[in-house]
């Protein structure tokens, strides 16, 4: 009989008072073993509330960033002993019913790290609310990532994914970014590295309390993704190294 695997849930949080509970009572029932919520020293109840409900609740004292939480969620996760770990954020933009195909994928072994991916069709990406400029990066930084990388994702900028342990212990993602671009240095590793990554569609939601970056931190990581869709290909040819793409021992 196959070991069953271990499937942790992390939520990756910041001022989700207001959206945590709707996103944990739409998980389904039996599909995962354990969430881990991490504050990042929100200005609201979000740790009070996650502890209420039962959670393994760790909070950050000083803001690290979206990158640096997440660091906290997979070192926790891995601790835990998860052979599976799907972030999710908590503030209801996706759909948390998709927790257990995201999960799915990874435990038939047909991939080692899957995307929910949002851009099912334009139409109802900005009638679900998508910003026009957001959606039109999206597409440009989409497109070039795949020229590049030799993957055929729909979209690489979703919150929404699944890890497999061998990828959280293999990819050195200590060493990346703390700041919102560390979703990128993570999938451009995990082509650098020869992992599998797979997608489903996810619809999402754009609303008041769901988390959003501006114009400036946009063009920002939109800027450093492409620099490292660039050290990618610099270390690929061999004309420089980067420990980002070597893997961990």
């Amino acid at each position: 009989m196959d070991k069953k695997l271990k499937t942790i849930v992390v939520m990756p949080a910041y001022n989700a008072e207001k959206t945590l509970k709707m996103t944990i009572d739409d998980i389904p029932a039996g599909t995962y073993d354990g969430i881990i919520l991490v504050d990042d020293a929100s200005e609201d109840r979000t740790a009070e509330v996650a502890k209420q409900m039962g959670l393994k609740v760790i909070v950050h004292e000083n803001n690290k960033g979206y990158g640096g939480n997440q660091k906290t969620c997979y070192r926790t996760a891995l601790d835990e002993g998860a052979d599976i770990v799907v972030m999710l954020h908590p503030d209801y933009q996706y759909n948390p019913k998709l927790v257990p195909y995201l999960s799915g994928l990874i435990k038939e072994d047909i991939c080692d790290i899957v995307l929910a991916n949002r851009i099912r069709t334009r139409r109802e990406v900005i009638s679900g609310g998508m910003p026009l400029y957001k959606y039109a990066a999206n597409r440009f930084l989409t497109f070039i990532e795949n020229l590049f990388l030799g993957l055929n994702l729909g979209e690489y900028h979703t919150g929404y994914r699944a890890f497999s342990r061998k990828v959280l212990e293999t990819i050195p993602w200590e060493s990346n970014s703390d700041d919102f671009v560390f979703d990128q240095q993570m999938l451009i590793q995990a082509s650098a590295l020869g992992f599998r990554v797979g997608e489903i569609p996810v619809p999402a939601k754009y609303f008041e309390e769901a988390s959003s970056i501006n114009f400036v931190r946009s063009a920002k990581y939109g800027t450093e993704t492409l620099l490292n869709v660039l050290k990618f290909l610099l270390h690929k040819t061999g004309l420089m190294r980067f420990k980002i793409f070597i893997p961990k021992k």
